[in-house]
């Protein structure tokens, strides 16, 4: 594979560090890496099943905002799913889904988990947010009857007494950073902007502050204004409008998700020109591919969205297989940016790749 400008085939080495490298690398690799570079092929490559290994059903629990309008969640799972029947791999999945919002909820799902009475062999935790979920992430790692992945967040705490058997994710930061680039290459300095931010804490941290700081840095721009739209269509609504009422000189409307991008885009259809207000989004969901090629969404870090549940499906066949030592502690999925200046059929082409399993619609 050749890696494409701004394409970043991304796979975690520790909590402060990453490893960026193409097919065709000559650098030497540590142990570690190779363990990580051997890995994405397998994630990114074609399904092995498993031959004549004899397993009982696995039972799956999957903990996640799958009932936010993002797509990724969802996505996800049925990319895992998939993925797992090519394995042959037989296997039950029980969803306990919530809103982003509702921590509350998620508490709950995982008291329920742990006190199943079936049990379960893989519980798959998509926090709200990683901090305010720290205890239930802890509370679940320290079970010993399965095994706990995460998923949407790669930053383990190294004061957690119990830690996850492994992290499933994107690199916002790196998103982040590919953005950035990609817009003051594009556009240029000295730009006014304004930002709608999700929820206090990691994930907005790495997805706003970055960008914020990487486009004062490298472009000279100035950030007008921020909201916190707790990643839900109608923060995306409230952020825009006050963004167009209050600071009508602003020209790049930044969001944090998929669901704050699709409420921006409502809000301002009809209120301004798309071509003089940029507003990018996050992800490259299936909704946002489509407001790219109608023009009314500029750009967006787009992830080989499938590329996690591939991943996890593949990281329970090696559990199956007596082959856990192979699977890197934190997985970071591919990402690369579009923007509508691409032609329909490169956009296309990263679709088919990002959602090779769930489907692009």
């Amino acid at each position: 594979m050749i890696l494409q400008k701004n394409t970043y085939f991304i796979l975690g080495v520790s909590l402060f560090t990453s490893l960026v490298f193409a097919d065709s690398t000559s650098q030497e690799m540590t142990g570690d890496e190779r363990k990580l570079h051997n890995f994405q092929h397998t994630v990114s490559g074609a399904s092995t099943p498993l031959n004549n290994l004899v397993h009982d059903t696995v039972r799956i629990a999957l903990i996640y905002p799958s009932a936010d309008i993002s797509d990724f969640w969802i996505k996800n799972y049925q990319a895992m799913v998939a993925r797992l029947e090519e394995l042959n791999v037989s296997y039950v999945a029980d969803e306990f889904p919530s809103r982003q919002i509702e921590h509350a909820l998620q508490s709950r799902y995982v008291d329920e988990v742990i006190h199943s009475d079936g049990g379960y062999d893989f519980v798959i935790f998509g926090p709200s947010e990683l901090n305010i979920q720290a205890n239930n992430i802890q509370e679940l790692s320290a079970r010993t009857d399965f095994k706990t992945f995460i998923w949407a967040f790669h930053t383990p705490n190294p004061n957690w007494e119990s830690k996850p058997d492994a992290w499933f994710d994107f690199s916002s930061s790196m998103g982040a950073e590919a953005l950035c680039d990609a817009l003051v290459n594009g556009i240029g300095s000295d730009i006014l902007f304004a930002m709608n931010r999700g929820i206090p804490g990691v994930t907005d941290t790495q997805r706003s502050q970055y960008f914020s700081n990487c486009v004062e840095d490298e472009g000279d721009w100035i950030n007008m204004y921020e909201h916190f739209g707790q990643y839900q269509k109608t923060g995306g609504i409230d952020g825009a409008n006050l963004v167009v009422n209050n600071f009508p000189e602003v020209t790049v409307l930044h969001n944090a998700n998929t669901a704050m991008t699709m409420g921006a885009i409502e809000a301002l259809d009809g209120q301004v020109d798309f071509e003089n207000l940029l507003v990018t989004g996050w992800g490259g969901t299936a909704k946002e591919i489509e407001q790219i090629k109608s023009r009314k969404l500029y750009a967006t870090p787009m992830r080989m969205s499938d590329d996690v549940g591939v991943a996890t499906a593949e990281a329970i066949k090696y559990y199956l297989q007596d082959r856990e030592a192979e699977i890197p502690n934190i997985y970071l999925g591919r990402i690369t940016v579009v923007n509508r200046d691409m032609s329909h059929e490169l956009i296309d082409n990263l679709s088919k790749e990002a959602f090779r399993y769930s489907g692009e619609n």
